[in-house]
């Protein structure tokens, strides 16, 4: 199966690896089977297969996929398998049922596997109906032999269209001291024992006519009957022995060679990078290579590696006003995607599960439903509405800093300055009171562009309803027209909102930031009745509003910083050992220690160690003879915060200490 798997023809590098085997009685088998029921007995194998798993994916028997064999018949005459598509990774239904009988059982287990991993049967469905004769691997009634298999080219396209989405295929499996496997299968299997795994006990290599090939195709005979000859439609397996020095080789009888032999794949170049996702918001463009210089044959090992690489593109900020990558994905499902026989108005939704978060999801504006729209989200789409920065690339989530680096660790501090302090950080407060004398939207403020930790509440109960437009578009972000004023969390200009209302009291927050400009308002219910609103968020200081009233007052955040509280116990109680610095976060306003997430891990001191310094050598006493020698000073120093050392006394430093005395120009003098 493994062999089937490594075809060039399926385009994808996939790795069949036993982990686990068990054998199972009669007794329990036949309680699993039922006859004539392939869906039942699907059913009872994989919910047995579910009960087998390790728990803990780390476990060297923890299986991503069960294979089931059995020679007891659980379907109609012919059912050779049974399989749930597109089921890989799914703790129950990443199994197969499959009809053993014999070596040409590999084609019925990749066949049934190729349906769990998203394969569906040529020319059902697709248009690859021409390629069954020729031996494909998902033709409904499997006719691949081992002389002549493939894989459709839907198969490799339906495989690529879900192989990103099995995240447990992406571990590596566990080295098994199991014994190692010939170089080709057939060299540890005779004829007639092929035979009997084909046909059952007894069956042996027809003799009754030895006019043909023996390695065109295996027929079989048994004894009782030795002229009533069987056959698989298929050759013996490679490697088989056919005469003395020869063996089987895709189905003809050859002289043994070393070429025939398994070949280890190694990578071909690398293509150049095509073109980027996005034009602008950071993109990602890819570059591949190809197993194939040489490829993998006769069971050689595959190339180790990825056979694709990317890097980020078009990093700048797009120019026109800001538009949310997932929100158009969701829009554009619109007029072709239909759920529940209706079509929808699709919002942007992000999935809890962290995992799910680049397959596209989307929430429905008329019921609130949310639907897979069974497709990943496009390359340069943001992972998450918490992190503005890391992307999907191929439904998988790519960590990236505020630095546009793929891995940074680098984020923004709380006014978004990348790797800042909080130091250029403003909290700018207000409290804004209107009584409305009409009804209608009434303007309480605005908060501009850049707005971060935005947190706007009433002050006390009123009748009236809170409500938010975004600026550049005249689109109402909260409470529009003929909209219900309800408590719920929604996505909108590019960032989540959470909206509450509680005993008539409003509130509204998002952690921005804003990408353009929103104005607050409030819908009146009452003429006569004030309306006061209390907001408060954080931006930087070159993005403060200029604003006259209301006491709206600007104060610095607190900044932080790493500060030396203690020294580590010494590693040794005697004879030498050493200490580590141990540092704390402080709070520059004050000065007090607090606690140690408020400061940067980033910028966070290396610990400091006492190590050995050593000057250079000093001239050699002597330019000939035996008696030269020269020296430098060794000392055992501390590092210091500021930069400079000071030297302290040798029993501090560990490790051997540098000599400080050689020889030197022990020659014989002219």
């Amino acid at each position: 199966v493994n062999e089937i798997y490594h075809d060039e023809s399926l385009g994808v590098h996939i790795n069949v690896v036993l982990v686990r085997m068990i054998m199972l009685g009669y007794a329990k088998s036949i309680s699993l089977i039922e006859r004539g029921n392939p869906s039942r007995s699907l059913e009872n194998v994989c919910r047995w297969a579910y009960q087998q798993q390790k728990s803990d994916p780390s476990h060297s028997e923890h299986h991503d996929h069960a294979i089931f064999l059995t020679r007891q018949d659980f379907g109609p005459a012919g059912m050779q398998g049974y399989a749930p598509v597109t089921g890989m990774c799914h703790p129950v239904r990443s199994c197969t049922l499959n009809h053993e009988d014999g070596f040409s059982s590999a084609f019925v287990v990749a066949h049934e596997t190729g349906h769990v991993l998203g394969m569906e049967h040529d020319g059902q469905g697709n248009r690859c109906g021409d390629e069954t004769a020729m031996g494909s691997v998902m033709a409904p009634l499997v006719q691949a032999a081992f002389h002549r298999y493939h894989w459709s080219r839907c198969s490799g396209q339906e495989l690529k269209r879900y192989i990103h989405s099995y995240d447990c295929l992406l571990d590596d499996p566990f080295e098994h001291d199991w014994p190692k496997l010939p170089e080709l299968p057939g060299i540890n299997y005779s004829m007639d024992e092929q035979c009997r795994f084909d046909f059952g006990v007894g069956y042996k290599m027809c003799t009754a006519f030895r006019t043909f090939d023996p390695c065109k195709q295996l027929w079989c005979s048994h004894p009782d009957n030795p002229y009533f000859c069987k056959t698989k439609k298929g050759p013996p397996l490679d490697g088989t022995e056919c005469a003395p020095g020869k063996w089987c080789y895709k189905g003809h009888c050859m002289w043994k060679n070393a070429n025939q032999l398994k070949q280890d794949g190694n990578w071909g170049p690398w293509t150049k990078f095509g073109s980027c996702s996005r034009s602008c918001g950071t993109g990602v463009h890819f570059r591949t290579r190809q197993c194939n210089n040489p490829m993998p044959i006769n069971g050689g090992e595959d190339c180790a590696g990825v056979n694709f690489e990317f890097q980020l593109c078009n990093t700048e900020e797009c120019p026109k006003h800001f538009e949310d990558f997932r929100a158009q994905q969701c829009q554009q499902r619109n007029s072709h995607f239909e759920y529940q026989d209706s079509k929808h108005h699709w919002l942007p939704y992000e999935h809890p599960d962290s995992n799910k978060r680049c397959h596209l999801y989307c929430r429905s504006r008329e019921t609130g439903d949310v639907a897979y729209m069974k497709q990943l989200a496009h390359d340069g789409t943001r992972c998450s509405y918490k992190d503005p920065y890391s992307i999907c690339v191929r439904g998988e989530c790519v960590k990236v800093g505020c630095d546009k680096e793929i891995g940074s660790n680098k984020v923004d501090d709380k006014c978004g300055v990348c790797g800042g302090d909080n130091s250029h950080c403003r909290t700018v407060k207000g409290t804004f009171t209107r009584t409305p004398k009409k009804l209608g939207y009434l303007k309480m403020f605005d908060i501009p562009p850049g707005a971060r930790h935005v947190f706007i509440q009433e002050d006390e109960g009123s009748p009236h309803f809170l409500a938010i437009k975004n600026q550049a578009t005249g689109h109402y972000i909260l409470n529009g027209k003929g909209e219900e004023a309800r408590s719920r969390s929604f996505i909108d200009l590019g960032v989540e909102w959470e909206y509450n209302i509680e005993d008539n009291v409003e509130t509204l927050h998002t952690a921005g930031p804003l990408h353009n400009a929103v104005m607050v308002l409030i819908i009146p219910r009452e003429n006569d009745t004030r309306s006061s609103l209390t907001y408060k968020y954080i931006i930087h200081e070159d993005s403060v509003p200029t604003i006259n009233s209301n006491n709206v007052l600007q104060e610095e955040i607190d900044t932080f910083e790493w500060a030396l509280k203690s020294w580590s116990h010494c590693s040794k109680p005697c004879g030498g050992g050493f200490q580590y610095t141990k540092y704390g976060c402080r709070r520059k306003s004050d000065n007090k220690m607090v606690h140690r997430s408020f400061c940067e891990a980033s910028k966070k001191p290396k610990p400091i160690r006492r190590i050995w310094a050593a000057d250079e050598w000093e001239y050699c006493t002597k330019t000939c003879g035996n008696s030269g020698y020269q020296i430098r000073t060794v000392r055992c120093i501390q590092p210091l915060p500021d930069g400079t050392n000071r030297s302290v006394h040798f029993k501090y430093c560990s490790g051997d200490r540098p000599e400080s005395r050689r020889p030197c120009n022990r020659r014989p003098c002219p």
